[in-house]
């Protein structure tokens, strides 16, 4: 990891910019859920996590409230990082398919995640301003992946605020914009590539919006990506 980007890893974790995130996360971390009482919650803004020279860049929308908020760990310790993580490893991105806790082994291979926020939401529903309060990590964490050649959206808000954060960086055009929708994909004329996908959350796996083939088949699409050299 480069000086710069612990930097950048160091600053989100100690970030108080949100009062309402800080106080939601802390009294989750207090309160605890019951299966999870023996845990020492994290608490903390959630740093980015993986290769800071991946080609693969996944923008996420928070952490969950005993998930990552509770291991310091993106996508780890709930039901969407099970479905992430063993997608990931089936694709070659990561060394295992499990992610339990920040000591589990697990090792991201050329991918890098990444959050539109980077602390544990009310209902999962961060407002505009806090959006807006996070946007500046999400630019940093893009001009800080030099080698990225795709990114990939989990999620109607985390598409929308990368195209919003690479516009602001001139990769990207408002005339390149496409409306959200599992696997669109999007070419941009600074080369990037553009991918979306359902979020695995319980409500779309559940319901079946999201299967595991389906799911499976945007990281193989993304392997494809940045493979390609041409």
């Amino acid at each position: 990891m480069t000086q710069k980007t612990n930097t950048l890893e160091q600053r989100i974790i100690h970030c108080t910019g949100c009062l309402r995130l800080r106080e939601h996360c802390l009294q989750i971390a207090t309160s605890k859920k019951k299966m999870f009482s023996e845990w020492d919650y994290w608490g903390k803004p959630v740093p980015n996590f993986g290769d800071p020279l991946a080609r693969l860049v996944i923008v996420g929308l928070a952490p969950a409230a005993h998930g990552a908020n509770r291991t310091g760990r993106m996508f780890t310790g709930d039901q969407s990082g099970v479905w992430l993580y063993r997608a990931l490893h089936k694709a070659g991105f990561a060394n295992q398919a499990e992610s339990s806790s920040r000591s589990d082994g697990l090792t991201l291979v050329d991918c890098l995640i990444t959050a539109v926020c980077h602390c544990a939401p009310p209902d999962n529903q961060p407002t505009p301003d806090e959006i807006k309060n996070c946007t500046p990590f999400l630019e940093e964490t893009f001009r800080s992946a030099t080698q990225k050649k795709v990114i990939l959206s989990l999620g109607q808000i985390a598409w929308k605020n990368t195209r919003t954060a690479l516009e602001g960086q001139g990769l990207a055009t408002k005339s390149e914009r496409k409306d959200f929708g599992h696997a669109v994909e999007v070419k941009l004329s600074s080369g990037l590539v553009l991918i979306s996908s359902y979020h695995p959350s319980q409500q779309n796996t559940f319901t079946g919006k999201l299967t595991e083939p389906a799911f499976d088949e945007i990281f193989a699409r993304c392997r494809a990506l940045i493979e390609d050299d041409h």
